[in-house]
């Protein structure tokens, strides 16, 4: 009997290939993206220390109560921006972006472009 394929283990498996290319340092950090169905997660990560610097996501106290549903592309352009916001105030400008083995599509394109729009360069 074949078994059903999961997606989820799919993208673990893509995101770990990943990782053996991707690696954030003091200069350049990494901006890590987790979602779900219904929150979206981001993350500015030195690998060099194994730290958060900067984190957000729809879950926050600020962002909850302004978003009616916080797993679409409206709440992941807020989060993209509120973490480029974060990051910027700890004097972070360039970052290396992670997907996280998702498909650059949609609600990744969106935070992605918030976090742009913020003033981060990836």
């Amino acid at each position: 009997m074949l078994s059903k394929p999961n997606s989820n283990k799919n993208r673990i498996v893509k995101h770990q290939k990943l990782r053996k290319k991707i690696s954030g340092t003091s200069e350049r950090p990494r901006l890590n993206i987790y979602r779900s169905l219904t929150n979206i997660y981001a993350q500015v990560i030195d690998d060099s220390i194994g730290k958060t610097l900067v984190s957000a996501s729809t879950l926050d106290e600020g962002i909850k109560g302004k978003l009616k549903n916080g797993g679409n592309k409206e709440a992941a352009h807020m989060i993209g921006k509120l973490v480029g916001e974060r990051a910027l105030e700890k004097q972070i400008t360039k970052v290396v972006f992670d997907r996280g083995g998702y498909l650059y599509h949609g609600r990744v394109k969106e935070l992605a472009d918030g976090a742009r729009e913020a003033g981060l360069e990836f």
